[in-house]
């Protein structure tokens, strides 16, 4: 697998499957139920899927039902008591979800249109503890909404509006509730006399987690998402976390397949504690920014490996003696990535 998709063993381009152990050229196509009509017409178009008929016909049935709930709810306000998001990802999780039915693609769906993680009565009434409250980095404002649907003090900030431009919620319908527009940082240093709530920060932004708890002047954080292992906060978060703040509760939520979604309540220790902890470049051992990994931009310039690919904000380096050991096959698709980084005489 190279940039998602498999590749040929002898030329290294994308390949697809076409039947039980064949192959042929061609961009991999992700098996879809819509808006394949038959049973007949999914298996001519994807002649590799082992699927019986009767499972094709219960995953469209339970897709159907999901689409057609979702798109009411897509016009809806909220009512009172109600809680789409965990109705809907509950019908898609019921019994043994199919493969078909895309889980990837419909949390991303739901995490546009809702959240990324998914409340639930337990979760809500853990937070009201610890009213009033201050979410930076709202989104959709969809937890805000059912807080104040309880009756519970609560305010919200972001700093991008939904939309198009928006990488995290795409949809065009408005936020749930109101929605002040402001950073993350700002919003917590304003509210000291509040509970902070971080609901799933994105991993590789330090603005929306570490920045906003260090500008933060209250005793009790609320983080919804996943411990330092996992997808949510920033590194330097983590650790400001491990350091200065004690684990008071925590509770399970509803999570998708591979993800250990939680809701995770923080107080602040008496005496700060600097950080010490840093992270160092593997050849010259000077400092690098927090959370990076591999060598520093000077050592790599200085002495550019054989190939390099970029994985997110890090960079993935291969000496000469691993690529010549690579299948030329692999080696040929790694040099005509998208994702490789452009070194001085290569």
């Amino acid at each position: 697998m190279v940039d998602g998709h498999p590749i040929c063993a002898e030329c290294g381009r994308a390949v697809e499957p076409v039947a039980q152990d064949q192959w042929r050229h061609g961009r991999s196509r992700r098996p879809r139920l819509a808006p394949l009509a038959s049973y007949r017409q999914f298996v001519k178009r994807f002649p590799w899927m082992s699927v019986s008929e009767q499972e094709w016909q219960e995953a469209a049935r339970r897709l159907g039902e999901y689409r057609k709930k979702l798109a009411v709810t897509r016009r809806q306000q909220l009512a009172a008591g109600s809680n789409p998001c965990l109705d809907l990802y509950r019908d898609l999780m019921a019994a043994r979800p199919s493969p078909l039915l895309d889980l990837a693609e419909r949390r991303r769906e739901l995490a546009s249109l809702f959240s990324w993680a998914i409340p639930t009565d337990g979760a809500l009434a853990l937070l009201s503890k610890y009213a009033p409250l201050v979410e930076c980095g709202a989104g959709m404002g969809y937890w805000l909404a059912l807080l104040r649907a309880r009756g519970v003090d609560a305010i919200g900030y972001d700093r991008s509006r939904p939309g198009r431009k928006n990488a995290y919620h795409r949809g065009a319908r408005r936020p749930w509730t109101a929605i002040q527009h402001q950073s993350s940082e700002k919003a917590a240093r304003r509210h000291s006399d509040r509970t902070l709530v971080l609901c799933w920060p994105p991993y590789d932004d330090d603005a929306a987690s570490y920045a906003a708890l260090r500008a933060y002047r209250g005793d009790v954080v609320i983080h919804v998402g996943e411990r330092e292992e996992g997808a949510t906060g920033s590194v330097r978060f983590h650790r400001e976390l491990a350091l200065n703040w004690a684990l008071v509760e925590e509770l399970e939520l509803p999570h998708w397949p591979r993800l250990q979604d939680r809701v995770m309540v923080y107080r602040r220790n008496p005496v700060r504690r600097a950080h010490v902890e840093r992270d160092r470049c593997f050849e010259c051992k000077r400092y690098i920014p927090i959370g990076a990994i591999g060598r520093c931009d000077a050592c790599f310039r200085r002495r550019p490996p054989a190939l390099a690919l970029q994985a997110g904000r890090h960079r993935v380096e291969y000496p000469p003696s691993v690529v010549q050991a690579m299948p030329p096959a692999l080696r040929k698709a790694f040099e005509a990535s998208p994702a490789r980084i452009r070194l001085r005489g290569n």
